[in-house]
């Protein structure tokens, strides 16, 4: 007999290695929410991180995914989470859970119940933080093996610090994630200026909100909309002012809207980036399934942590693994 799901959830705090730190300050640690799903003799997870620039909290969100317990209880389907609950980082944790829960009641993993092709090594960006030219040199020659860096920016003085990664790791390519931070700003001017020391991507370079400040912009280097992308219905006015959007999870609220929101996006011309928050390798197992429908990935969220969960997913050669069962899916 098939058992109702049980639903639990819990706040746990992981330190950050030293300071990861972008245009809107600095984090020592991120607080994540776990979900819970134990039915048959099995236990699904799923991990959020609160968007605190959406005014989430971890009490908050552990709290969203509580409420959903006696939906839960009574058999709640994916398509109805997405029904019941707003976009973030709860419903995100839910719809993890949800999709690790089946994948164990069934004995298939969950690349083969949403019918994608079996997972394989990503090539994922490695973000170097905010900071003077020379400490960004310094973060960037220690990161010269790796294949991908993505740069965060500030607005003023972003041209020296692309150069001087440029100079710590010359045969790196480069995306620079500027976090809404040349709102008022020449855009294509501050593009051009990237773009002779081989910038690929400029993410988000103006506030979410005044994506209208890109019409008429011919910029030489893609722009990739981030925080003004969350789902599928931010879409019709993106198209024409972005060239790629940025997919988060945590933005989105989960796998079951990310694989969608990719497919959309694509129909409509659009490059796809996979990107996530700080958080541990459970947060970025199923971002990972989404990764492999992307152009450009960005699943660093465990590795700018000081540890990470023991079944963590590996790095090599500036590639990361596919989630290993134990860990999810």
């Amino acid at each position: 007999m098939t058992n109702r799901p049980h639903l639990a959830a819990r706040i746990e705090r992981w330190p950050v290695r030293g300071a990861f730190t972008i245009a809107r300050g600095a984090k020592t640690h991120v607080d994540v929410v776990v979900a819970e799903l134990t039915a048959d003799g099995v236990t699904g997870r799923g991990e959020g991180t609160p968007i605190y620039y959406h005014g989430e909290t971890a009490d908050g969100v552990r709290a969203a995914v509580l409420a959903q317990a006696d939906a839960v209880a009574g058999g709640l389907s994916r398509d109805e989470l997405h029904a019941r609950m707003p976009r973030g980082a709860a419903r995100n944790a839910l719809d993890a859970a949800l999709w690790d829960l089946a994948a164990k009641r069934d004995g298939r993993p969950v690349w083969a119940l949403a019918g994608l092709p079996e997972p394989q090594p990503l090539e994922t960006a490695f973000t170097i933080s905010l900071g003077e030219p020379a400490a960004m040199e310094a973060a960037a020659r220690a990161a010269a093996h790796l294949p991908l860096l993505k740069l965060k920016m500030a607005g003023e003085g972003d041209a020296a610090r692309v150069a001087a990664v440029r100079r710590g790791a010359p045969g790196a390519r480069l995306i620079v994630d500027a976090n809404e931070a040349w709102t008022g700003r020449d855009v294509e001017r501050q593009a051009a200026a990237l773009a002779t020391h081989g910038v690929e991507l400029i993410e988000q370079p103006v506030r979410a909100g005044e994506d209208a400040d890109l019409d008429g912009v011919r910029s030489p280097v893609p722009l990739c909309a981030d925080e003004s992308c969350q789902d599928r219905a931010d879409l019709d006015r993106l198209v024409g002012r972005y060239r790629a959007i940025n997919i988060k999870l945590d933005k989105c609220g989960g796998l079951t809207e990310a694989l969608a929101l990719a497919a959309e996006a694509r129909a409509r011309g659009l490059d796809v980036m996979v990107g996530c928050m700080l958080g541990t390798s459970l947060g970025m197992a199923p971002a990972f399934l989404a990764g492999g429908q992307a152009r450009w990935v960005d699943l660093d969220g465990a590795l700018l942590l000081a540890r990470d969960r023991p079944e963590g997913m590996a790095l090599a050669g500036g590639r990361l693994a596919p989630p290993t069962r134990a860990l999810w899916g």
